[in-house]
């Protein structure tokens, strides 16, 4: 009979014990919560900042002019190669009027009027520009102030803006670019000029 009541006792002192662990942690997590309500803003955790990269992204320190990717109305027929001045960017345009590449240029100090021209000289050798840089794929079409212009690549890549007091007749592109031209404009290939 003992036996039995000690069980019984057990039992009962083993609920009582998992009804107040219980219900500690019932009002552990009530706290819990309440206190992290009201914890100042100075003292919360801190929450993570935005990368650098995503806010340049989301909101870019420049605005970028937008500039035109189709080919200019009136921009000739036929294979040639085009350059609008005002949207710095060229086209290199195939025989049946189709644009086939198309891409931005940095302009020289000096620029031709805008009208028809045609490759008159290449060199295709890296060579110094008139500004200093290394230059290579160096496609000649127009004479401005005694200065030869033409478009070519900076053997590093860069496309910095000309300096305005140098009469430098480079039309900048990428080397990319520049092989691109290379392999399309050979001497007499027309190129057209426009604003």
């Amino acid at each position: 009979m003992e036996a039995k009541g000690a069980r019984t006792v057990s039992r009962g002192s083993s609920g009582i014990v998992a009804g107040l662990t219980a219900a500690a942690l019932v009002a552990v997590g009530v706290l819990a919560y309440q206190a992290s309500a009201n914890v100042p803003d100075n003292l919360a955790a801190p929450r993570p900042k935005a990368s650098a990269s995503a806010t340049e992204h989301a909101e870019p320190k420049e605005k970028k002019k937008s500039r035109p990717t189709a080919l200019p109305a009136g921009s000739g027929t036929g294979q040639r190669v085009v350059y609008a001045l005002a949207d710095r960017r060229v086209w290199l345009v195939d025989a049946a009027g189709k644009a086939t590449r198309t891409f931005e240029v940095m302009p020289s100090a000096l620029n031709p009027l805008p009208g028809t021209y045609r490759v008159s000289t290449r060199s295709g050798a890296p060579s110094k520009g008139s500004d200093g840089v290394m230059i290579e794929h160096v496609v000649r079409f127009a004479v401005v102030d005694d200065a030869a212009v033409g478009f070519s690549a900076a053997v590093d890549g860069s496309m910095e803006s000309p300096d305005p007091t140098l009469k430098t007749g480079g039309v900048r592109m990428s080397r990319e670019d520049g092989d691109a031209m290379w392999k399309f404009a050979m001497v007499g290939t027309k190129v057209v000029v426009v604003r």
